[in-house]
């Protein structure tokens, strides 16, 4: 998807960098496939506020969206490709020739009228679900299961995808978005191709009132608080507030907060950048 410059008419214009649009294909989602979205504004079951900075909004239905793919060897035909406020990527409406129909994460390239299949059987072509022990080496996939049958949990994000780099034993290597090089088992599901919408990493709002109806309220800096409000609160005049820190006095900035004996250490071959 590309994005576009808009003449700047008014203030809130001359910095908004907007998607375009040019593959969604209809405005109107799936009625059978969604369901009511409730906000909460931060407040948890007695009313009191637990999360600053939300409220507000504009209203949400959610899309649900199948990550497991679990129709093996019945094929489906795209019908449709879709917006979803839910997800920074988008998504694709397929009918199976069963007649049910369900939503998958749109990979970058799929067209309207492209037949899908997913199981063992398939072909490793852009929008089909296969296990990694069928996948070639190389290939370029998204939506990776990390637990067999739970549905796909990672590389689900606009622009992202993951390469398999290996196979061994029971394991497939994996080099994931952020650089990590991880173990995961070959029986797990993946779909062939990245996922669309990658220039949306090049959006900018261009005004506040853009992120109010994200449902984003406005968020004070710790240092323009006072010693009693925040560790970084305080000082005569523009001072800086020392190591940055959260509200509560932790390291926002360098410190680690992974545990140390995490279960699926063993499996992370080389970290993160």
């Amino acid at each position: 998807m590309k994005v576009k410059k808009i003449k700047p008419v008014t203030p809130g214009l001359r910095f908004r960098i907007p998607q375009s649009f040019d593959e969604i294909t209809t405005s109107k989602p799936e009625k059978s496939l969604i369901v009511i979205s409730k906000r909460s504004g931060g407040r948890n079951n007695k009313g009191k506020m637990t999360v600053r900075n939300i409220g507000g909004g504009h209203k949400r239905k959610y899309r649900i969206i199948d990550f497991k793919r679990k129709k093996f060897g019945i094929p489906a035909q795209v019908k449709s490709i879709e917006y979803d406020p839910s997800r920074s990527s988008h998504i694709a409406l397929i009918h199976y020739v069963d007649g049910e129909k369900s939503y998958i994460i749109a990979p970058k390239g799929i067209k309207v009228g492209q037949e899908v299949l997913s199981g063992p059987d398939s072909s490793p072509e852009i929008g089909n679900s296969l296990p990694l022990s069928k996948i070639p080496l190389g290939s370029i996939i998204h939506n990776i299961e990390l637990v067999p049958g739970n549905g796909g949990s990672i590389v689900r994000s606009a622009g992202t995808y993951a390469q398999l780099l290996a196979k061994e034993d029971k394991y497939a290597t994996l080099k994931l978005p952020s650089g990590e090089m991880r173990l995961v088992l070959l029986t797990c599901m993946a779909t062939i191709g990245s996922v669309s919408n990658q220039k949306h990493m090049n959006v900018i709002l261009g005004k506040a009132g853009r992120n109010r109806w994200l449902g984003k309220r406005p968020r004070v800096r710790g240092v323009a608080m006072n010693p009693v409000d925040h560790p970084m609160g305080g000082g005569e005049g523009k001072a800086s507030g020392g190591h940055p820190r959260s509200r509560k006095g932790l390291y926002s900035k360098g410190l680690k907060t992974r545990k140390k004996n995490k279960y699926s250490n063993k499996f992370i071959i080389k970290k993160r950048k």
